[in-house]
């Protein structure tokens, strides 16, 4: 298989999917490797590190489209890369296509095979996604407890509190991957953590975290009470492949005090905020109902080389697998969104119906 990876093009995105030892991988199963120049920059990873590893150093994004017939990348295409898109090439990569209407017209329009990270399942979990989530929930008490900061905008809080003080108030809606790590984060800082879910054995984990976290169920009031005594509110609620729920209202949000910070982890598939708009690192903030928000759509690439890492270290089996099989290897389960110019995947398919 003729595999691609393209320099990521997204705002603030430096991540790349593969590093240079997963390269070597591939090249010893036998397959070509093409990345275009530059792409691994961003992660710390230099050119002659990936052509050492036996990769093809391409110049620009239209020769590098052009060798490959498979395109693994981290981030889903930008409008400047539609064109790029031909029929033979199978993408696989992040698309989060429930809240993209654009992209999705543009892939069916392609005709090619499209197959998403963030789909994937593997025994009830999304192996894809998990490491991206982790990052992007500790990310989000990491940020979102210099937010709470004076100089930030913030009502000037110290999310641990000091003795004499009052504990920085957290709230947590959903204990996932990335609501499990933001809870775990915030309670190790000393937050006073409260956080709400649907699953009773995520209750029963966060409640085990500490005696500085309350976990509760997902009832529409219990949050309202708590989100109006935040400092701090993450969203972290996903539904695989569909447009996230709005579980918090710009209701909720108007309770919330002067300076208080909410940041919305599920935005790249929606948002689960509603007064939430997407952002990026270049202006990741603005003020809405008195509240500052933070809507960041590529959390992890603000680390990286962090981030590319981790990615590769999952990705690795099942780039082999599409490769050698196709999209319906088994492994790729729940993966395959686009083919042949349909959607297939029944939530997007219902999401932008």
């Amino acid at each position: 298989m003729r595999i691609g990876v393209p320099r990521e093009v997204k705002p603030w995105e430096a991540r790349v999917a593969l590093v240079p030892h997963a390269v070597a991988v591939l090249v010893q199963g036998g397959h070509e490797l093409f990345l275009q120049a530059g792409a691994g920059l961003g992660s710390g990873f230099g050119d002659d590190e990936y052509a050492i590893h036996g990769a093809r150093i391409l110049a620009d994004a239209s020769a590098l489209y052009r060798a490959a017939q498979l395109i693994v990348k981290v981030k889903e295409p930008v409008a400047a890369e539609y064109p790029l898109l031909r029929s033979e090439h199978i993408l696989f990569s992040y698309l989060h296509l429930a809240a993209n209407r654009p992209l999705a017209e543009a892939l069916q329009k392609a005709g090619l095979t499209a197959v998403a990270f963030e789909t994937i399942v593997h025994d009830g979990t999304l192996p894809l996604l998990a490491p991206m989530s982790d990052i992007a929930g500790r990310l989000a008490v990491q940020i979102g407890s210099t937010l709470v900061h004076a100089p930030a905008g913030g009502r000037g809080v110290l999310l641990g509190g000091l003795a004499g003080t009052e504990r920085g108030q957290v709230v947590v809606v959903g204990a996932g991957v990335a609501g499990g790590n933001a809870v775990r984060l915030a309670a190790a800082l000393g937050a006073q953590v409260v956080v709400f879910d649907k699953l009773p054995a995520r209750l029963h984990a966060m409640a085990a975290v500490g005696a500085n976290v309350t976990a509760l169920p997902a009832y529409e009031e219990t949050i309202a009470e708590a989100v109006r005594h935040a400092d701090l509110v993450i969203g972290a609620v996903l539904v695989a492949g569909a447009r996230a729920p709005r579980v918090i209202p710009r209701s909720m949000v108007a309770t919330m005090r002067p300076g208080t910070v909410i940041m919305d982890i599920a935005i790249d598939q929606g948002g689960c905020v509603e007064t939430m708009r997407p952002t990026d690192y270049g202006s990741p903030t603005f003020v809405a109902e008195g509240v500052v928000h933070f809507g960041v759509t590529n959390m992890p690439g603000a680390v990286p080389r962090t981030a590319s890492q981790a990615l590769s270290a999952v990705l690795l089996p099942y780039v082999e697998a599409l490769a050698v099989s196709g999209p319906d290897d088994q492994q790729l389960s729940g993966g395959l969104n686009v083919q042949a110019g349909r959607i297939v995947h029944e939530a997007v398919a219902a999401a932008l119906s």
